[in-house]
């Protein structure tokens, strides 16, 4: 009787813990530290490492402070080598220089696990550069290993501008030219070095009234692609599958992929009705609950993709409109702006649990330009932000003029010259690049700057593509 009492009695004990071990759950989150008020990274790492479940962190630079602060949490940590470097990583010599001088003092005591070379620098960088990426990822690996860090993952990560189309997901594959002549040599690289491929899908871009519910992990009759036969509950996994079928047309289905940035904010300005804490905790909480169901997508039902919610913090000097500053799931003091439960103690479920906020009635205070409707017509325009800079507006003429898109019609002589301002002649290449690209919503993105409407804004000679 005592032998089978101990027994039973160890059957229930490993069947707790094995409970147990299954409840614990994770998240990686982006830490960015455009604030200035944000706490110190000392403190940010104690705060991590004791109060929440987080268990990795992405920045946007190699920030020593940080990577100090980092050291023995036993937090992962991925950083990003800036844009600007790339055509410097070029040279091996260069290379091992800057890995020896910017990564190698941290590491191992810091857990640098993957080293970013540029951020989405084929959505805003010239072909120039965009054609230097790879080799210089090559590089970046070739100086950790000659510096002792073999084991430190190299990769890049991309905005879902570098799909042509992405639904349904099916049909999805990379823009031709950077498919075959980046994109491969990319995840071929990535293949042997078993690495991932790291994407930045964001459903809020693709912001739809009429679908909130799908794109927030919200109950909903859901999606069907009729030809891979799958249905789809949420937009998170249409694009990651998008994803995928991408990579499975350039035969590199076995690559890991990482969502390495996606959140929704909490508060917007008057026409981003969609910006409400309750929608940031309706979708951040879904992807925590996701993420730690290990579920995966229908296409990759048995991969748990690991992911990255955007941002750690408020972060009150990013340029942009009100929301750019409010995707945070905390506080610059550390309080949290809701609950998702990846604070430790917390309930696994966000909230507050209000109703669905309302969207539509009563437009009262928004700016006559540009005007955001539900979409009710195929036609559809990209233009410029009332918020937008100058200097912002122009840095996208520069970008998309740089990107094959034909611009002789806001040149001196042309139908939409005139008038001969910054954000006219803008909103004719913001919307010539919308239009070009796939009129996906984040091909209107330009950092914050750009907004989907749905009134032509044709004048005279001067015809808008729609």
């Amino acid at each position: 009787m005592k032998i089978s009492s101990r027994k039973h009695s160890f059957l229930l004990l490993f069947s707790i813990v094995g409970l147990c071990l299954r409840c614990v759950i994770s998240i990686g989150v982006n830490y960015g530290t455009m604030g200035n008020n944000l706490p110190p990274p000392t403190q940010v790492a104690q705060f991590i490492k004791d109060k929440t479940v987080i268990d990795r962190i992405k920045i946007f630079d190699i920030n020593p402070d940080i990577l100090r602060a980092f050291a023995n949490t036993g937090i992962s940590v991925t950083v990003t080598i800036p844009n600007g470097e790339v055509p410097n990583l070029l040279d091996l010599a260069y290379a091992r220089r800057y890995v020896e001088a910017n990564i190698k003092p941290f590491y191992p005591l810091t857990k640098i696990d993957v080293v970013l070379v540029g951020n989405e620098v084929l959505h805003w960088d010239t072909p120039d550069v965009q054609m230097k990426l790879v080799p210089a990822m090559k590089n970046v690996h070739k100086a950790l290993g000659l510096t002792g860090m073999k084991n430190v993952k190299v990769s890049s990560a991309h905005s879902l501008g570098i799909l042509l189309r992405s639904n349904p997901p099916s049909s999805a594959r990379f823009r031709p030219g950077w498919d075959v002549g980046i994109l491969a040599p990319m995840l071929q690289f990535l293949r042997e070095t078993k690495s991932p491929f790291m994407v930045n899908p964001y459903p809020y871009f693709g912001y739809n009234p009429k679908q909130e519910d799908f794109l927030l992990f919200r109950k909903n009759k859901g999606l069907y692609d009729r030809f891979s036969k799958k249905w789809y509950n949420n937009s998170f996994d249409m694009l990651l599958d998008a994803v995928y079928m991408s990579m499975v047309r350039l035969k590199y289905p076995d690559v890991e992929i990482v969502a390495a940035e996606t959140g929704w904010p909490s508060q917007g300005e008057t026409y981003e009705p969609q910006c409400t804490v309750e929608n940031a905790a309706s979708y951040n909480g879904g992807l925590v609950k996701k993420y730690n169901s290990g579920t995966g997508t229908p296409l990759m039902p048995h991969r748990k993709i690991e992911t990255y919610i955007f941002g750690l913090f408020n972060e009150n000097t990013k340029s942009g409109s009100l929301a750019e500053r409010n995707f945070g799931l905390f506080r610059p003091d550390f309080t949290p702006v809701y609950n998702i439960g990846v604070l430790k103690g917390e309930q696994g479920h966000p909230t507050p649990s209000l109703p669905p906020p309302k969207t539509g009635g009563g437009n009262k205070g928004q700016p006559k330009t540009p005007v955001v409707r539900p979409p009710t017509q195929d036609k559809k325009f990209c233009m410029p932000k009332v918020e937008a800079t100058d200097a912002q507006l122009q840095s996208n003429i520069n970008y998309v003029c740089s990107q094959g898109v034909d611009c002789t019609p806001i040149q001196a002589g042309g139908p939409c010259f005139s008038p001969n301002t910054i954000r006219s002649h803008a909103a004719f290449a913001m919307n010539s690049y919308y239009q070009k690209m796939g009129r996906n919503s984040f091909n209107c993105d330009f950092a914050g700057t750009g907004v989907v409407a749905f009134d032509d804004p044709s004048y005279g000679t001067c015809k808008f593509q729609s």
